[in-house]
């Protein structure tokens, strides 16, 4: 049985004054950001924000201060309906989603004027112009993996998300692990900064077939997607190297990498860090995560998987 319809509410007093009035009824808020084009990952979010919260609130947002100008920002999937078919199919339904119409106050500039005479990279948010100037930060760990090539991105996130913890002002936030180094980051930046939420991660949730579930998965071809299962399979034979005895890092990323490039995907990144610091490590002596990055078609995806078990 399907549930009801959630509130959807687009204003940012609207959502506050909700959220406000439900926590002096005693109520706890649950929040589970996302940018739509939901999937079995997202729904599997809900579910643990069920376990943790009486009412969950579903952002859906893309947030043009997180791609540049030369990312894939204005063909991001959408499909407002369909996710809230899905939202609606959830056990325990979902109370609010929230779909600003912007999150930005560009002022009163002119469009572009922030660009003139500029000579660095810029995210979409800047590129339309405008008055927003604040950023976050956090500034080491948003430094190596996705942070090398995507230099906008992390900032982009944290800003986003402070936002909505200041908006929704929930008392748990949901963020899925496929995204490991996000997940870190907001969770940094929630110690850093004192916002009074607590952030789970939830492990990554995968199709049959190994791959790891993401919106991003609707721009491979049959025969990509065939491809893109080397990702999930090198890592775990990785996993296993390192569990019968491999600790060489070096050793578990080549092997990595050789395999996904022999797939036909083209590699930004295979790493081996620590699951804290997200530093890179030679030899796994303490718990680390392997993290890559691999571009098959037109579609970059990311996967990881964490090491808590190996034998020295």
């Amino acid at each position: 049985m399907a549930a009801e319809e959630p509130l959807i509410i687009r204003n940012k007093d609207e959502m506050r004054n909700w959220s406000r009035s439900m926590r002096a009824q005693g109520k706890t808020i649950g929040l589970v950001p996302t940018m739509g084009y939901l999937h079995k990952g997202h729904i599997s979010l809900i579910n643990e924000a069920h376990q943790h919260a009486q009412l969950i609130v579903v952002s859906i947002y893309v947030n043009p201060g997180q791609f540049s100008t030369s990312e894939d920002l204005s063909s991001y999937p959408s499909d407002f309906n369909g996710d809230l078919q899905k939202l609606m199919s959830v056990n325990g339904g979902v109370d609010v989603v929230f779909n600003p119409y912007d999150l930005y106050d560009y002022g009163s500039k002119r469009e572009n004027e922030c660009l003139e005479k500029r000579d660095k990279e810029v995210s979409c948010l800047e590129e339309k112009g405008g008055g927003h100037e604040t950023w976050i930060r956090v500034e080491n760990l948003e430094k190596g993996l996705c942070g090398k090539s995507r230099p906008l991105f992390f900032r982009g996130v944290a800003t986003v998300v402070s936002k909505l913890f200041n908006i929704v002002e929930p008392d748990v936030a949901l963020f899925g692990k496929k995204d490991y180094q996000q997940w870190r980051i907001i969770r940094r930046m929630v110690r850093d900064l004192d916002f009074a939420v607590r952030v789970i991660g939830s492990e990554i949730v995968r199709e049959d077939n190994g791959l790891a579930m993401s919106s991003r998965n609707v721009y491979l071809s049959p025969e990509e997607r065939q491809k893109a299962l080397s990702i999930s399979r090198s890592l775990s034979k990785a996993k296993h190297a390192a569990e019968e005895g491999e600790v060489n890092c070096k050793k578990l990323q080549d092997s990595i990498v050789l395999a996904i490039e022999e797939a036909g995907g083209k590699v930004d990144y295979a790493e081996i860090v620590d699951q804290e610091s997200l530093e890179a490590v030679e030899e796994i002596k303490d718990p680390v995560v392997i993290c890559v990055a691999a571009w098959f078609g037109k579609a970059r995806l990311i996967d990881n998987i964490e090491i808590n078990d190996w034998k020295p």
